[in-house]
């Protein structure tokens, strides 16, 4: 890969990681906002009280979004994101079960967040190896 590339080039490449810190940050602050929309979610196997896994996991994810904004970062963040969105499919799964008896609208969201993981982590694993091969 030359080292020199374009504006437009460079631009095109902040996209993703732009989206991805950004829902990041959002999910993440989201955690500390609203931990009781996440409690529940939180696999029973885990040891230790729900909401603390709430606010690691929310933690996590800020954490994440402050890594894949840094140009510097970027890289590890996006690997660490996509190791990230892989462990937490246990809590995505689980949303399903506990919603079962909520409106259609909100088991349908449940349902699509499953398939909608795998994008999320090749978007990951996009963000982590653009960065890295740029350098």
């Amino acid at each position: 890969m030359p080292a020199f590339r374009s504006a437009r080039a460079r631009s095109r490449a902040l996209v993703p990681a732009a989206v991805l810190a950004g829902m990041f940050a959002v999910t993440g602050a989201m955690h500390f906002l609203r931990p009781e929309i996440f409690d529940p979610i939180v696999p029973r196997r885990l040891p230790g009280s729900s909401r603390s896994w709430t606010y690691a996991s929310g933690a996590a994810e800020l954490l994440l979004a402050a890594l894949i904004a840094s140009r510097r970062s970027r890289n590890l963040g996006g690997l660490l994101a996509a190791g990230f969105l892989v462990a937490v499919f246990p809590a995505n799964l689980r949303t399903v079960r506990v919603v079962r008896r909520q409106p259609l609208p909100v088991r349908l969201i449940a349902l699509a967040r499953l398939p909608l993981q795998v994008p999320l982590v090749a978007l990951a694993l996009q963000v982590g190896r653009r960065e890295g091969a740029s350098r």
